[in-house]
């Protein structure tokens, strides 16, 4: 086993630093003992947040690593905690309102991590609810200071947010009435005092929201920019904090519109052989729908189909593909409380109490789905992806301090990898069936759309002829969307929104996937030239260990 060493040290002081100034993260953690707080999202708590990554970053210049492992982790400190500071003295923080990770979600969404079996653990939520209109006043004083340094989102994100927060003050459709309501402590209705606790925390949640409401509409409405594009300077800045690494932009924006070329001939190949001679990519998403074998109806078979694709990933990779350690054996299924359509992985607690889970946020209403166009869903969730990678590291408790195990997370390592695990599938042989097969390259086409829109909008890149040319806005990225992502209208419409409010996120993806392919390729390179035979399963497995991390990191660590 591993000696811990100073710079784990610092690791360790400050993830407990964190953990102290921000319930929420605490909660994602499974860290008990602040499920009943909220974060300080104003302009002090932020503040607070800045000096602490000032002083780590002091120490980590005063350290010396003393093995390879150390080597990693400064590394990737220096790199997230510099780029915290960057965008913290840029304010990022003051223009940071979208439909989907922003902190009007964020408050409603830690309600779904928190434990809800005892009384107690509702004593919690009772006062996590009342802690809520503090919160959004803070996160108002921020934005109040974007607006006075012209420094505020887009009028979209806006105007969502007016829907969002509306909604959530809503007495009878609000999310906090129904959740404090459904309260069953040790399987039983709540006794009154806790009854009274949690019917008055939800009044005072739907009223902060209604005032986060007023405010929006109000004051930052008339204020906010009017065009969706964020620019240069915030994209190439959003992106770094996205992939861990510094690429090219006009590069990847070609090849993004390479690459949806590509995999679109693909999948038009394919569906001739579903289809027959002469098929659309519509026609073989028609015939599949049609298809009574791939059909689920009610979230029960879904979740049941879901867990059963999963189990036998895991029963089928492990020992041939993968070491997969025990613990990970178990990944919990889960059909999520909200309804946005969101397909999401979250990873388990440092002692396994609280197991993986992915989950599946079903829209209001739908109650038909088909196995062809997620199955490849399951294995980007589960395994061989976030569950996996997620989990790995978790795991490697000897080898990892506690932020490298939890806390430093990337989407273009992580949502790489879950991309890169899809296309593994297809390499290993789990999807030869061609209806599986179609659903995955339908995920990779969507993948590679986003890169073409997200820098095509934020950057004004000149749009496609059959759009009428220009620069790239809404309205045709929505065209784009329409003609390569086979998902009903409400939501593509959400995904679009998505893309518009959080610039260089989606594109991660696709890029994260192509850099992985890169450095595997890279590190076989490598081996050749000293001799060796290289195992891609040798690899995976020194890749996972690792966990996440910047990509430019990733790459010194495994190629050098």
């Amino acid at each position: 086993m591993r000696e811990a060493t100073p710079i784990d040290a610092i690791a360790e002081e400050y993830t407990r630093a964190v953990v102290d100034l921000s319930p929420m993260t605490a909660t994602s953690l499974g860290v008990p003992g602040r499920d009943h707080l909220l974060d300080d999202l104003s302009p002090a708590g932020t503040q607070a947040g800045v000096d602490l990554v000032r002083a780590t970053l002091a120490k980590l210049d005063a350290a010396t690593p003393v093995d390879a492992t150390d080597e990693v982790t400064l590394a990737a400190m220096r790199d997230r905690l510099g780029l915290e500071l960057e965008s913290a003295e840029a304010g990022d923080h003051r223009r940071q309102l979208n439909n989907l990770a922003s902190p009007l979600q964020a408050l409603r969404d830690v309600f779904d991590l928190m434990p809800t079996d005892t009384a107690e653990q509702w004593a919690n939520i009772a006062g996590r609810l009342g802690a809520i209109p503090a919160a959004l006043d803070g996160h108002v004083e921020t934005l109040r200071e974007g607006i006075a340094t012209r420094n505020t989102p887009a009028i979209r994100q806006v105007e969502l947010g007016i829907a969002e927060a509306t909604g959530l003050a809503d007495a009878e459709a609000s999310f906090f009435t129904a959740f404090a309501a459904g309260a069953r402590p040790d399987g039983s209705a709540p006794d009154g005092g806790l009854a009274d606790d949690l019917a008055r925390g939800a009044a005072s949640a739907r009223e902060a929201y209604g005032r986060l409401a007023a405010f929006l509409r109000d004051e930052l409405a008339p204020v906010a920019r009017p065009e969706d594009a964020a620019g240069r300077e915030f994209y190439q800045r959003m992106s770094r904090q996205f992939i861990g690494a510094t690429i090219d932009l006009d590069e990847t924006y070609e090849w993004g519109v390479e690459e949806l070329a590509r995999v679109t001939a693909e999948q038009e190949a394919l569906a001739r052989e579903i289809a027959g001679p002469g098929a659309s990519v519509a026609d073989a998403v028609a015939a599949l729908d049609g298809d009574p074998a791939r059909q689920l109806h009610g979230t029960d078979a879904l979740k049941a189909w879901m867990q059963e694709t999963s189990d036998a990933a895991i029963a089928a990779l492990d020992g041939v593909h993968f070491d997969i350690p025990e613990p990970l054996h178990r990944l919990e299924c889960m059909i999520a409380p909200t309804q946005n359509g969101a397909i999401y992985y979250t990873g388990p607690t440092d002692d396994f109490s609280r197991p993986g889970r992915m989950w599946w946020s079903v829209p209001q209403g739908v109650t038909g789905f088909t196995t062809w166009r997620e199955k490849t869903t399951v294995y980007h969730e589960g395994v061989p992806g976030h569950h996996l990678q997620v989990g790995q590291a978790v795991h490697n408790a000897a080898e990892l301090n506690w932020w490298r195990r939890q806390l430093c997370w990337l989407s273009g390592h992580g949502e790489g990898w879950a991309l890169y695990a899809e296309r593994l599938m297809e390499e290993f042989g789990f999807l030869t069936e061609p209806g599986d097969r179609f659903g995955m390259l339908d995920s990779q086409r969507l993948r590679a759309t986003r890169v073409v829109l997200d820098l095509g909008v934020h950057l004004g890149k000149p749009a496609f002829d059959r759009y009428g040319g220009g620069t790239w806005d809404a309205d045709k990225a929505w065209q784009l969307m329409k003609d390569n992502v086979n998902m009903d209208d409400g939501f593509l419409r959400f995904e679009l929104n998505r893309y518009l409010g959080w610039p260089g996120q989606a594109p991660s993806y696709k890029v994260g996937q192509r850099i992985w392919e890169q450095i595997r390729a890279d590190a076989a390179a490598a081996a050749q030239a000293r001799g060796e035979e290289f195992s891609l399963k040798d690899f995976h497995t020194r890749a996972l260990n690792l966990g996440s991390l910047p990509l430019d990191v990733l790459r010194d660590a495994l190629v050098g």
